[in-house]
């Protein structure tokens, strides 16, 4: 049974005054959704990307719309990289309260055909990745005895599906480290915890899909549709800010998919 999107929800200062960085903002997926509610909600934005265009585009939008948004290259597989996002947003900010870990790598390939570089490539974006930005992150959280952090992980670390090994793995991976590192930085007031999207619309997902295979997924949605990806957003701004404050080693699902 299909059901219609609900309205665009409107800010609640949740995030009022908060410094938040998002990597893979760019474009028109979960990034840059989560980018744009976590600045309706009153936060300060730093966005970064591969993709110099977009992400100069998504700033301009952002700031067209009145709210306090900057951008920054950055490569997640590169450690400089990494540590200069939080030293930017750390001169810009002062501190950086909120890091949201949204930088991933999909494929399709069964195992028996998929070469090394296709495994690794996935690993390194989708799980030292964000392995990287959450070490970084923590490191200047723990000193200043706060912080929260969101990995963007998925329903497909925890269910199977063919031709999707390595990015399960990376997302699996995701969750554990999410729940490792939570235990670690407990003690220091920062919390940790990842959002576990089922099956989100964006246009680049339709680009590189096979449209009988989206619509299976569509299929098996509890409510008969993907989710918008500000929908997913929404729950990120959640577990962003102090609404889940008693949060911290949860994968969330944004579905009813789950173990």
């Amino acid at each position: 049974m299909s059901h219609e999107i609900p309205p665009y929800p409107e800010g609640k200062h949740l995030l009022d005054g908060k410094s938040v960085v998002i990597t893979a903002a760019a474009g028109s997926g979960i990034g840059f959704a989560t980018a744009k509610r976590c600045a309706e909600e009153g936060a300060r934005v730093l966005l970064s990307d591969l993709h110099e265009r977009r992400l100069s585009e998504a700033v301009t939008s952002l700031c067209n719309d009145g709210h306090d948004a900057s951008g920054i290259l950055c490569d997640v597989t590169i450690e400089e990289d990494v540590q200069s996002l939080i030293d930017t947003a750390v001169e810009r900010f002062g501190s950086v309260d909120v890091m949201i870990n949204n930088a991933g790598l999909g494929g399709q390939s069964d195992l028996i055909d998929m070469t090394d570089d296709q495994w690794l490539k996935v690993i390194d974006v989708t799980l030292n990745g964000t392995m990287r930005c959450t070490r970084a992150a923590m490191r200047h959280m723990v000193s200043n005895g706060k912080g929260a952090i969101v990995n963007n992980a998925s329903v497909i670390g925890w269910r199977a599906q063919e031709g999707q090994s390595h990015y399960a793995a990376a997302k699996a991976g995701v969750m554990a480290l999410t729940r490792c590192t939570a235990l670690e930085a407990a003690k220091s007031g920062v919390r940790i915890n990842a959002v576990a999207p089922s099956f989100a619309n964006h246009p680049f997902l339709a680009k590189v899909s096979d449209p009988d295979l989206l619509k299976t997924l569509e299929s098996q949605e509890p409510f008969g549709r993907g989710a918008e990806p500000w929908e997913v957003a929404n729950v990120i701004i959640f577990l962003a800010s102090d609404l889940s404050g008693y949060m911290t080693g949860e994968s969330v699902s944004v579905s009813s998919q789950h173990p």
